[in-house]
């Protein structure tokens, strides 16, 4: 009985057709390369301003900070995580746990869509286009570039925030292998366990 319920049934687990193993590696290697991101944020919480210097406006109460910086990162990691069902069976079949649609097979647009124009969202966000003078231009408008105390908080920051700008631009690889991988023709050599699975 306990091995049934462990089993992971055939359809959320291997894909139906090969996945290109730099597919594999950039979508398992996306939430611990946006993990310093969410980890150099978390100080902010508690006010803790990792060296960079005063802002106009401040900081929010710390009763409001905490729940944002904390979602903040547990929303980027989640959204990562989630990416890795384009390299994977539950991308493809819906887990049996999801409502209504819980073992139906994932439409190949239903999941390239929203990659695809979250992808374009997140490289618009997280690229900056330099205007001169230490001023960038973002989705948020004209901004100043961040000042930091010293010369080593400013290297961390690079280090960690600097990976955020190929976020978008892996989702967007990813989602078009997976589209090219579900939509091409059936493969004749095809093994009579997928062409069940399929239909």
């Amino acid at each position: 009985m306990t091995l049934k319920i462990l089993h992971r049934p055939p359809s959320v687990g291997d894909t139906e057709r090969p996945v290109p193993r730099w597919a594999t590696r950039l979508a398992y290697a996306l939430p611990l390369l946006l993990l310093p991101a969410c980890l150099w944020r978390l100080p902010f919480a508690v006010h803790f301003t990792t060296g960079q210097e005063a802002q106009e406006g401040g900081l929010p109460a710390v009763w409001a900070s905490i729940p944002y910086v904390l979602g903040l990162s547990v929303l980027t990691e989640s959204v990562a995580i989630l990416t890795i069902g384009l390299v994977r069976g539950w991308g493809e079949v819906a887990p049996a746990w999801i409502p209504v649609i819980g073992g139906r097979r994932v439409r190949p647009m239903a999941a390239v869509v929203p990659a695809v124009l979250g992808g374009l969202i997140l490289t618009f966000v997280f690229t900056a286009v330099p205007l001169g003078g230490g001023r960038h231009l973002t989705l948020y408008g004209v901004i100043d570039s961040v000042g930091y105390s010293n010369g080593a908080w400013n290297a961390l920051a690079t280090v960690c925030v600097t990976p955020l700008a190929a976020w978008g631009p892996i989702t967007i690889a990813l989602a078009i292998a997976y589209y090219r991988r579900r939509t091409r023709g059936v493969d004749a050599a095809e093994s009579p366990q997928v062409r069940g699975r399929r239909r």
